[in-house]
């Protein structure tokens, strides 16, 4: 067993910090892209419209002769497709953005391939934070493992602050292929309230394990069940903007002014609920060991693999939560709100399992450092 060293984890609460400080000046950015690519989406909507407006009353011309009539036609077409389609609007209004409904463009949601398209100077500014907060808290995660001579996820304190940056790895990994940036107000958000919840509420000296917890399967058990939670908190902010989104488009389809101008830069409801069922999906899978390793791990500590313990039977009913989410989708149709619902529903049972239970329940895994 390795000596604790005290100073090795006080250096990982001062990166702790310093990881915080940084992730709520990127959660600044990333809100800021959003506050301000609405505004800029607006006005280029505007500018559509009222091209539009100006072609159509220039279509209403009335025309004497030939030439006049050419003149008129070429003037019209110039208006419409210059204005609307033109190599200058073109370059004002960004290629990733589709058009919603009608009234000249208002309503865009991002493009649903999720690609990147324009460059946006907030936006790369808070990935930038965000990756330079990553490393901090890697090296907090790191200095807290050192310290304590084993695997940093012994206790609550551990497991939060280990899973948020789970959480921010994934995100940023994801951001490569897909641009998710509309999602970093919301996962660095979460993460940011992991991290205050963990100091305040969950603080724990670095200290050896207890004898229960002594076993290489703390390693596999634990590690699967902390990378499935950073994939369910990704999927339960897609679904809570998959609820915003999807009201925002019936309202405008319905005629209603679009009061949410900030959704324009996050794709449409469907896209994010497909983009969700994948990866929950794949965290579903990874819930799956979790539960079975819990159960092997449990039959080798206590000569039984199921015994209804509190903690045993709150990770059955999260993985019953997402079995049926993905059942019903799957077999029985459950699309839209309903699927991001049980979606929601699923992660709530996850944020229950590792703060109530651990907290107030009384069981064999009960030695959470509370």
């Amino acid at each position: 067993m390795f000596p604790i060293n005290e100073t090795m984890g006080q250096y990982s609460e001062l990166f702790m910090l310093l990881a915080a400080g940084t992730y709520t000046v990127a959660f600044i950015a990333f809100a800021w892209d959003l506050a301000r690519s609405s505004k800029t989406l607006k006005s280029v909507d505007l500018k559509a419209a009222a091209a539009g407006t100006t072609a159509a009353a220039s279509a209403k011309v009335p025309v004497t002769a030939g030439a006049s009539a050419a003149a008129a036609t070429a003037r019209t077409a110039g208006s419409g497709e210059d204005r609307l389609s033109g190599p200058a609007d073109r370059a004002e209004r960004p290629s990733s953005y589709a058009s919603g409904t009608a009234n000249g463009g208002v309503g865009q949601t991002a493009d649903d391939s999720m690609r990147y398209g324009e460059r946006r100077a907030p936006a790369r500014v808070a990935v930038a934070l965000t990756v330079l907060g990553a490393a901090i808290h890697a090296a907090a995660v790191l200095t807290r493992a050192v310290g304590a001579g084993r695997v940093p996820w012994g206790n609550m304190y551990e497991f939060l602050t280990t899973g948020a940056f789970v959480a921010v790895a994934v995100f940023l990994v994801v951001l490569v292929r897909r641009d998710l940036r509309f999602l970093g107000t919301f996962v660095v958000g979460l993460v940011i309230i992991m991290l205050v919840a963990a100091s305040v509420a969950f603080w724990t000296p670095v200290g050896h394990l207890v004898p229960a917890l002594q076993s290489y399967w703390l390693i596999i058990h634990v590690s699967i069940a902390v990378l499935s939670s950073a994939l369910f908190t990704l999927t339960f902010a897609m679904s809570a903007l998959q609820l915003v989104q999807s009201h925002r488009q019936k309202t405008i389809a319905a005629g209603g002014a679009d009061k949410l101008g900030f959704m324009r830069l996050v794709p449409s409801a469907l896209s994010l609920e497909n983009l969700s069922y994948r990866i929950n999906a794949i965290a579903f899978i990874g819930w799956t060991f979790t539960l079975m390793f819990g159960a092997i791990w449990a039959e080798k500590a206590w000569g039984r693999f199921w015994g209804w313990d509190t903690k045993e039977v709150w990770t059955f009913v999260i993985w019953v939560v997402y079995a049926g989410y993905l059942h019903a989708r799957a077999t029985r149709g459950w699309t839209g709100t309903r699927a991001a619902w049980l979606s929601i529903v699923g992660y709530l049972c996850v944020v229950f399992n590792f703060t109530i239970v651990n907290q107030f329940f009384n069981g064999l895994h009960s030695y959470s450092g509370l």
